[in-house]
């Protein structure tokens, strides 16, 4: 089965499943005259709603791509996951104003037997469904699903709330309706933030999977001739379509035809592995190391004194045009980057008068890790 196809298909298991128990959640609430059991009915009708959506989403995101979008129309599934979380959200506001008045002005419910042998059910079936639809979620790589399978484990626990009330009030005639409303409700107005929160990361573009970024350095540090893999970026345009560069450092005694074979075979390696279009860039490490220990050693004593810079790299030493380049990694939230490059430069000029340098700032992508 193809991720296309099992998303449709656990979407649509889904939408069966909750109008079964939007049906009998509501036909229970409505002859008891209970609140909490109705908003739980009325949440399960937005289950049904979002798996539609997630289905429409996912069949979007399959389209070719075309000249307006090269790259496929993935991100699709993240608006979806965006849509999906506005939903849960507007139901869980629309719980709280239907459950603020219940809690003023209180009304006894009449719960029976058969009302808790509903909520039971429900119980057991939405933490089956929840299970369910987010290991599917996970396994195919879809944001929506995993959100979907939340929060049908969301409804379980708040099903089991609504199962708490109803023997308080059957044993003790207390109504507490208006109360598990509103606990209700704000479940799932925090179910749908973290989702929204979630879903614009992706959109707006956020770090990559470090173990995926570890293990493709791995891949590629494995060939004979790299002696460094740098500046992995990974872009994503949807779940599964990740685009990325990386540079790679390479002896300078590497011909033009050596090079190309050898960045051919990293690229298609880590596309059959990973599944990733990585593009690929070169640093050149000077061959004659001992000639040039002095000046890479002064550099590197120049560089240590900066607690800021997380690493360097790329560092080569061009005799003949008298220049020296290395990138130098800081954080992203570093306020003194320019003014760091600017006292590193000057100090290696100081030492080597020679000589020019040229030195690039990269991001450190990984930070944390």
């Amino acid at each position: 089965m193809n991720r296309q196809t099992a998303i449709v298909w656990t979407s649509v298991i889904g939408i069966a499943t909750n109008v079964v128990l939007v049906g009998f959640k509501m036909m229970v609430g409505l002859l008891a005259g209970s609140i909490a059991i109705i908003l739980d009915a009325v949440n399960n009708l937005t289950d049904v709603l979002s798996s539609v959506v997630t289905i429409i989403g996912t069949k979007l995101a399959t389209r070719c791509p075309d000249e307006g979008h090269p790259y496929g129309h993935g991100r699709i599934e993240y608006l979806t996951t965006l849509l999906v979380g506005v939903i849960i959200l507007a139901t869980g506001i629309m719980a709280m104003v239907e459950s603020i008045p219940k809690i003023i002005h209180p009304e006894l419910a009449d719960y029976s037997w058969s009302t808790i042998v509903v909520v039971v059910a429900a119980i057991i079936v939405k933490l089956v469904l929840g299970c369910y639809v987010r290991r599917a979620g996970k396994r195919f790589a879809s944001s929506s699903l995993v959100a979907s399978g939340l929060d049908a484990l969301f409804d379980a626990v708040l099903s089991f709330a609504t199962l708490i009330g109803i023997i308080v009030t059957m044993t003790f005639h207390i109504s507490i309706d208006g109360i598990l409303g509103a606990l209700i409700s704000l479940f799932i107005i925090k179910t749908s933030i973290e989702i929204l929160f979630d879903a614009s990361n992706e959109i707006l573009g956020c770090t990559a999977d470090r173990e995926l970024m570890r293990k493709i350095k791995e891949l590629i540090c494995n060939f004979d001739e790299v002696s460094g893999a740098y500046d992995l970026m990974l872009h994503s345009y949807g779940p599964t379509e990740l685009i990325g560069s990386v540079q790679i450092q390479v002896p300078d005694h590497l011909t033009a035809k050596d090079i190309h074979r050898l960045t051919q075979e990293i690229a298609h390696r880590v596309y059959a592995k990973y599944n990733v279009n990585l593009t690929i860039g070169i640093y050149a490490e000077n061959s004659d190391e001992p000639a040039h220990r002095e000046i890479r050693e002064c550099v590197l004593n120049i560089v240590n004194v900066y607690s800021e810079i997380r690493q360097m790299h790329g560092l080569y030493i061009d005799d003949e045009r008298k220049l020296i380049t290395f990138d130098i990694v800081m954080p992203v939230q570093c306020p003194r980057k320019t003014e760091i490059k600017n006292r590193v430069s000057r100090g290696i000029r100081k030492s080597f008068p020679d000589y020019k340098c040229l030195i690039t700032i990269d991001i450190d992508l990984e930070e944390g890790y």
